[in-house]
């Protein structure tokens, strides 16, 4: 790919935060991916079911059947044999452990960066999540899930987060070692791949959601998918009112081996009939993040100083998130600070570009309902049930060191879905703007720091630039 490295003495160029001219002064787009693609296709979907007065799945004046026909072309794009369209991503997670049989007296294990509905999920089950460890994926590192697997563990909850799997072979390698059934979280990598397979084919179940920070989006609502018929079979009297339904769409009780407890989670078929067309356009909007995320990379990586998430596969990765590692948490802290000075932000209601001890309850310890046991019962359950009272673990800070270690030194920039060459020069001219003046002060801090009984000359052009970074012609 050409390298865009946008003219601009960065040198001389006085930062922003010193009262410099900023690199931009209009506000980049919201993170909101499938919402900037939102049009008239969905908005002709949804008048055709309220013209039929009929937004409800099962039964109405006239039926659409907008649910059914979402759930049959989603479980072709992902390749799976069943797919069950829920109220939210939420919802799902509830429903395939429910679907699992996940309950008091199991453990499941779950990477400390995920988000609150994830964990949540555990506890509403009345079982123990423990906490694994995240590498350099930023993603659950299989070394530590190996140690922390027990004769209790049940499930492990693999999260796709901020757009791209990680070691994902890997991890299902070890549950199959150890007869673990696998539910992926995909909510935050819907269209991903991982080595040319879809994300949602992973697993013996996984779960998207279609929330409005997602890929692709119905506003809210959720999608189920496995393989396994007598999974999805629990998932659906789980996702209703604990039965099966006849053809009519009425209840069925006959069959004892699916009499559960519902949750009530269905999709209606305003969601479905506006999940339809934009599940025709998630590879357009996949396609626009991944190239402008690894423009920017690629246009970046020459920079001393900074690094950025390793992604094994990045034609697989959907591309909404740029995450950017420092070598320390000050320097994260200014850089980032001086990066939003110079335009990089989202308007007023958006969340990016921002330090990941910022990132509220996507970090385990942020979690205060987690790291304080909280339970919403007196009695403390699920950590006080009889079956639990063994799997005693601290969930506050400290407990993930290689998580803490590379959040404390990361930061985290949404990438929207209709950036344009405009903005991704920019967010490029910022980042090379800012590591000038940053690292090349590092460099000369470093340097006078040093004890020695000679006067340091000062720091030569080659110096200077090799501080900032960049390619030095010898």
């Amino acid at each position: 790919m050409t390298n865009i490295h946008p003219n601009t003495d960065n040198e001389t160029e006085k930062l922003a935060l010193e009262g410099g001219e900023p690199v931009r002064q209009k506000a980049l787009p919201l993170e909101f991916p499938g919402g900037h693609f939102i049009g008239p296709g969905e908005i002709a979907a949804i008048t055709k079911v309220l013209k039929r007065k009929s937004p409800f799945r099962y039964y109405g004046f006239e039926e659409t059947h907008e649910t059914d026909l979402f759930e049959k072309e989603y479980a072709q794009f992902c390749r799976r044999k069943f797919a069950l369209g829920v109220s939210s991503g939420t919802a799902a997670l509830s429903i395939s452990l429910a679907a699992m049989g996940v309950g008091p007296g199991q453990e499941v294990l779950v990477p400390g960066y995920f988000w609150v509905s994830t964990v949540g999920a555990i506890v509403r089950a009345g079982a123990i999540p423990v906490l694994v460890d995240i590498d350099d994926t930023f993603c659950m590192d299989p070394v530590d899930l190996r140690k922390k697997i027990t004769s209790k563990s049940a499930v492990i909850l693999v999260v796709h987060m901020s757009g791209a799997p990680g070691r994902l072979d890997e991890i299902c390698q070890i549950a199959k070692e150890n007869n673990i059934k696998v539910l992926a979280d995909c909510a935050q990598a819907n269209g991903s791949s991982f080595k040319g397979r879809a994300i949602g084919s992973f697993g013996d179940m996984a779960i998207f959601s279609f929330q409005l920070n997602k890929n692709m989006t119905t506003g809210e609502g959720g999608m189920i998918v496995c393989d396994d018929k007598h999974l999805y079979k629990r998932a659906f009297a789980c996702h209703d009112m604990g039965y099966a339904r006849d053809d009519a769409g009425r209840l069925d009780t006959s069959d004892q081996q699916y009499q559960l407890w519902g949750q009530g989670c269905r999709m209606n078929e305003i969601s479905a009939a506006l999940g339809r067309i934009q599940l025709l356009k998630l590879p357009q909007i996949v396609k626009n993040m991944n190239t402008a995320k690894y423009k920017i990379r690629n246009n970046l990586n020459d920079i001393e100083g900074i690094s950025f998430r390793h992604i094994i596969d990045p034609e697989g990765d959907s591309g909404p998130f740029l995450i950017t590692i420092f070598n320390k948490s000050e320097v994260c802290q200014q850089f980032n600070k001086a990066l939003r000075a110079e335009g990089v932000v989202p308007p007023e209601v958006g969340l990016s570009n921002i330090p990941m001890t910022e990132w509220g309850l996507h970090i385990y310890y942020n979690n205060k309902s987690l790291t304080n046991k909280t339970s919403v019962s007196d009695d403390g359950y699920p950590w006080s049930h009889p079956a639990n009272i063994d799997s005693n673990y601290n969930y506050s800070k400290g407990e993930l060191p290689q998580m803490d270690d590379l959040v404390s030194r990361s930061s985290i920039m949404s990438i929207p879905s209709v950036l344009t060459e405009e903005d991704i020069s920019d967010i490029i001219r910022a980042y090379r703007k800012v590591a000038s003046h940053i690292f090349v002060k590092e460099k000369i801090t470093k340097i006078l720091s040093v004890p020695s009984t000679k006067t340091h000359p000062p720091l030569s052009i080659t110096d200077r630039k090799s501080a900032r970074g960049l390619n030095v012609s010898k």
